[in-house]
């Protein structure tokens, strides 16, 4: 799948997201990436709803930003996701930050897993257990 064709959703700089410098919080980057994974989750059909009713939840186990360019108040961004399942309780989800003119602002690389909030232990397939769930897959992964 393209970049083109990858989960995005747009957001707007506010003032109140500005340092002492004049750009954008260095934490703020990593709020964005937050945003569009749950947005992400929600539309693939993996949000709070559906997991919670199954007493899990997707935790954060480590989260990597390399910024690129500053984002300034005003600016509109677009913001990109995309989970990446292998073997194992883990899975990654990237993100990246763009300015309107296609600029890269940010990448961000998460490790999550599925938390079973009852044990508060991982699941081992995290991965199976969203197809099993009806989670839409091709969006969740962009493949």
């Amino acid at each position: 799948m393209t970049e083109q064709e990858t989960f995005r959703i747009r957001l707007k700089v506010r003032h109140y997201e500005l340092d002492s410098l004049g750009h954008v919080n260095h934490a703020v980057y990593h709020s964005y990436g937050e945003v569009a994974r749950l947005e992400l989750f929600e539309q693939a059909g993996g949000g709070p709803g559906r997991t919670h009713d199954e007493r899990l939840a997707p935790v954060m186990l480590e989260s990597h930003i390399s910024f690129r360019r500053e984002l300034r108040s005003g600016e509109e961004i677009d913001v990109t996701c995309r989970a990446k399942f292998g073997d194992g309780k883990t899975f990654r989800m990237d993100s990246g930050i763009y300015k309107a003119d296609g600029t890269l602002s940010a990448e961000i690389t998460c490790t999550l897993g599925l938390m079973d909030l009852d044990r508060r232990k991982l699941v081992t397939d995290p991965r199976g257990w969203f197809e099993r769930s009806g989670v839409d897959m091709k969006l969740l992964c962009g493949e």
